[in-house]
C-alpha cells in the first residue's frame, strides 16, 4: 500500500509540475534583508548595459546557476532566494579572481535571455525555483 501511495504522489506531482518563466525587478531582490546582509559591497554588480567605471582588468565571463526550494514560498520569495544565491556565488568568484565587480550581468533561463539592467528571469515551479546569470568578473580602474 505504501508503494502505491508513493507512486500516486509522484505521478500527481509530475502532472502538476510547472516551469513558468517569470520576471522580477533586480532592485527588489537586491533590497531584501538577506541580500543587504550577505552581499558585502566589496563586489559591485552591474546588470545588462548598466554604466560602470572603466575596467582595468577582465578575469573572464562566468555563469552561476542556482536553484532553491519553492515549496510553501511565493514565486517572488523563492526567486529572490535563488537570485541571492547566484549573486553570492558571483561575489565569491570575483573576490577569488582578484576582481571587485561583475559587469554585463544577464539573465539566462532555458533558452530565454534577458539582457536588462532592471529585471531578471526566474524559472518558477511548484517545488523549485531557479535563476541563471552570466557576467564578466573585472577589476575596475580607480
Amino acid at each position: 500500500m505504501t508503494t502505491t501511495f508513493a507512486m500516486l504522489l509522484v505521478v500527481s506531482l509530475a502532472a502538476n509540475a510547472r516551469d513558468d518563466h517569470v520576471q522580477f525587478p533586480v532592485s527588489d531582490a537586491m533590497q531584501t534583508s538577506d541580500a543587504r546582509n550577505q552581499l558585502t559591497g566589496e563586489v559591485k554588480f552591474f546588470f545588462g548595459d548598466e554604466s560602470h567605471p572603466d575596467v582595468a582588468t577582465r578575469f573572464g565571463t562566468f555563469t552561476s546557476n542556482k536553484k532553491t526550494n519553492a515549496f510553501m514560498k511565493s514565486e517572488k520569495e523563492a526567486c529572490e532566494r535563488a537570485f541571492l544565491s547566484a549573486m553570492i556565488q558571483f561575489q565569491q568568484r570575483a573576490m577569488s579572481e582578484g576582481g571587485d565587480a561583475v559587469i554585463g550581468l544577464r539573465s539566462i533561463y532555458r533558452g530565454n535571455n534577458l539582457d536588462s539592467s532592471t529585471d531578471y528571469i526566474c524559472g518558477a515551479g511548484n517545488i523549485m525555483a531557479g535563476v541563471t546569470f552570466e557576467g564578466t568578473v573585472v577589476k575596475l580602474a580607480n
